[in-house]
């Protein structure tokens, strides 16, 4: 799954190649068990997503398997995938790089890979206070994320259905579809697990960090663009700013935007670290 940022991450390893990655993600404490098992609980996650998904996703519309991984990852914390949590006092979230205030606003987002196959993928993102991962979508996909700590806003939309799209007449204005307003909250942990589906649930979206924070993220199936499963960005437009002649039959106005497709972004800055937590046995 790193791969599909790295072509926005060139600048960031520059910067970062001879930063030590070991002191960010150290073990907290003695994992606790779930389940009144002797077995991590990211083994657990495992065996649990190994069961339930396949290369398609999931294989049925029952809401059990989602309900069984909402409650197991109801219970993560940092320390049971081996990370050590950051305190919003701590240079914002990177004071152990002991970095000028200019360099800290430079740091990347931190992608640790758990495990990988063709039916899911369990990964983390660590964010620094003030970092964001643009609004971008997950075709076909169903995506739990469990913050693990910190606070992080979420905003998220779906695809209008029938399908909306206006050709722009001005030079330099982007092809636009319309999309409804999902979410536009603030997570704190310890919170819910949040789902979202291929379209409903808020499909695409965007995380701002409000202070550091980690996020454990399950995606099923994973991207994988040679089977059209492509990770696209976009930005958002007002429904005003093009919304002449379009009625909208549910809502307010306030509740929809267009969204236009985008390069990836140049400054999203994201660096590969290394997954310290417990093994999992395949």
């Amino acid at each position: 799954m790193f791969s599909k940022f790295q072509k926005a991450t060139d600048k960031a390893m520059v910067f970062l190649q001879n930063r030590a990655l070991s002191t960010l993600y150290i073990p907290k404490q003695k994992l606790h068990m779930a389940m009144n098992t002797t077995s991590p609980k990211v083994q657990l996650l495992f065996d649990l997503c190994k069961n339930t998904f396949t290369p398609s996703g999931l294989p049925s519309a029952s809401p059990q398997p989602i309900r069984k991984l909402c409650s197991l990852l109801d219970t993560f914390g940092p320390a049971d995938i081996g990370l050590k949590e950051e305190s919003p006092d701590d240079d914002r979230g990177h004071g152990f790089f002991g970095l000028n205030r200019v360099a800290r606003w430079a740091q990347p987002i931190t992608f640790l890979d758990i495990y990988e196959c063709d039916s899911f993928t369990m990964c983390v993102f660590c964010f620094p206070t003030s970092s964001v991962i643009p609004l971008h979508d997950h075709p076909g996909m169903t995506v739990f994320s469990k913050v693990l700590y910190g606070s992080m806003h979420v905003k998220a939309y779906d695809w209008v259905e029938p399908v909306c799209i206006k050709e722009s007449r001005e030079p330099g204005y982007p092809q636009v579809r319309l999309a409804r307003l999902a979410v536009d909250k603030v997570s704190t942990a310890p919170c819910g697990t949040s789902v979202l589906y291929p379209k409903t649930g808020g499909n695409l979206h965007c995380f701002t960090a409000v202070t550091p924070c980690a996020v454990l993220d399950v995606l099923a199936p994973p991207y994988r663009e040679d089977i059209g499963r492509k990770c696209t960005y976009y930005i958002d437009y007002p429904y005003s700013t093009f919304g002449s002649g379009t009625e909208i039959s549910n809502g307010k106005e306030e509740d929809y935007a267009w969204l236009a497709e985008i390069e990836t972004p140049d400054d999203l800055y994201m660096r590969e670290g290394v997954y310290v937590g417990p093994a999992i046995q395949v």
